[in-house]
């Protein structure tokens, strides 16, 4: 039986697999200890990224009441840590060695969405540390690519070959009694995918495998900032990031309390009678609204009623501490201190001064960029093997030699690269008349197309046109 996907979720290794070997056994057995050993971190990192924090998360029990933890406080940090970086790294097809797009390597592209495909993987990839593209063939025998995240796959790392050894995906559940259960996993080998089906009525899983030739799994990873450690990389939302944001809705709420106490500050009436007393605390909102408060001599003591109201309380510390805390956080992520929506000293004040706030998340982009390029390298080579049924070494050169093409990081001005591209035209000739030209100057791929097609238009006009000029003189 297979347990149920759930928030503090273990997988056990199915005890019936029909078609399967012991050394396969063995090595799926793996797989679901080291999906284990990560998933409820990947939960914590997935619920920062949600934004789905409690004060039951952050409370240290001395300014804010126990009974206030399930108070949600709203934070994007965790989001903003990831998707800001991931907006940056925008891949945009495969170019091969002579600098223009493979037409059959554009054709896989486009059927299996990979550019809005990548934008979500690459989410993942900083969310989690790394994500996972597998390959199958569709019901025509086209090649077929998903990603899947750490929360749905687990894989080996092959430290000698510096890749994955073996590794596993979810392809398919359902949902029973409110929770998610498996019923599709593909298990990928050096030499084999093994499509794993379970049959809900005898509760045994059915094991049927694919021949591979391409040397290894075919399952590739993109990794965000790996170490000889951790091979899989780190997570944007790492400890330290968590524990600020922690320290921010932990600020959120305290300022919000104070606010209330603010709006509503702390009155004092002292010796009055019994009864005008028991009058104050039935309506206490009457009170605090009404524009006379009125009391007579206490005639027990003779004392005169004396009203007072306690200093207000300010925000001033609260705002303080968000300032600290997200310069602290800006620090840590690169990003823009203004991403964090906090106003303070370190926004900048000029167009110079954003530029170089982002000069360290666009290195980081630069980064991404080289390692997701080199992955996305090898997925495009292994989808044109697939796709021609030909073994890795049997590629072309030129198909070979394919590399991902990211637009600039930077993400300058059309102003700017319009400035750009005329100056670099007025030195190297012919140019003006390339795509890369256009695309400088703001133009996108569409655009570009029918750009072209009509300036063809307008070259066969002037042809035919000069053509009927000759016909007329040589009448």
């Amino acid at each position: 039986m297979w347990t149920a996907l759930t928030t503090n979720m273990t997988i056990s290794s199915p005890a019936q697999i029909v078609g399967l070997g012991k050394r396969e056994k063995v090595m799926l057995a793996e797989l679901f200890d080291i999906y284990n050993k990560h998933y409820s971190a990947n939960m914590e990192k997935n619920k920062y990224y949600e934004g789905n924090i409690t004060l039951s998360n952050v409370n240290l029990g001395i300014a804010l009441p126990k009974g206030m933890n399930d108070i949600g406080i709203g934070c994007a940090w965790g989001a903003k840590t990831v998707d800001v970086l991931a907006a940056r790294s925008m891949f945009d097809g495969f170019v091969n060695e002579n600098g223009i797009y493979d037409s059959l390597l554009s054709q896989i592209v486009v059927r299996n969405n990979l550019i809005s495909e990548y934008i979500k993987a690459c989410r993942d990839e900083l969310k989690f540390g790394c994500t996972f593209a597998t390959f199958s063939r569709d019901e025509k025998g086209k090649c077929k690519i998903r990603f899947h995240s750490p929360l749905t796959s687990a894989a080996k790392w092959d430290g000698a070959k510096n890749r994955i050894a073996y590794g596993f995906a979810i392809i398919a559940n359902e949902e029973k009694d409110g929770q998610i259960i498996p019923t599709i996993i593909n298990f990928y080998t050096e030499t084999i995918t093994w499509v794993l089906t379970y049959n809900k009525t005898t509760e045994i899983w059915k094991a049927v495998g694919h021949p591979s030739d391409l040397g290894m799994p075919l399952m590739v990873p993109l990794i965000w900032n790996a170490t000889s450690v951790k091979p899989f990389g780190r997570s944007r939302i790492k400890y330290p990031i968590r524990k600020l944001i922690n320290s921010y809705v932990r600020t959120v709420a305290n300022a919000t309390i104070g606010l209330e106490f603010s709006t509503a500050p702390q009155k004092y009436l002292l010796g009055i009678t019994e009864e005008q007393y028991n009058s104050v605390i039935d309506d206490k909102f009457k009170q605090y609204v009404g524009n006379i408060i009125a009391a007579t001599v206490n005639p027990e003591t003779g004392e005169k009623p004396t009203f007072g109201q306690l200093q207000q309380g300010t925000l001033s510390p609260h705002i303080e501490m968000m300032r600290m805390i997200s310069t602290q956080f800006s620090a840590a992520t690169g990003l823009p201190v203004t991403d964090t929506g906090v106003v303070n000293d370190a926004n900048p004040t000029s167009s110079d001064a954003i530029i170089a706030q982002t000069k360290t998340l666009v290195g980081m982009a630069e980064e991404l960029n080289a390692g997701n390029g080199n992955a996305l390298k090898t997925i495009a080579i292994m989808a044109l093997a697939i796709e021609q049924n030909k073994k890795m070494d049997e590629l072309t050169d030129d198909e070979k030699a394919v590399v991902a093409h990211f637009k600039n990081p930077a993400m300058p001005s059309v102003a700017s690269t319009t400035d750009a591209a005329m100056k670099i035209a007025s030195v190297r000739p012919g140019f003006s008349e390339t795509d890369v030209f256009l695309e400088m100057v703001g133009f996108d791929q569409a655009d570009i197309r029918r750009i072209k097609s009509q300036e063809q238009k307008a070259r066969g006009a002037e042809l035919i046109t000069e053509l009927d000029k000759e016909d007329n003189i040589t009448e």
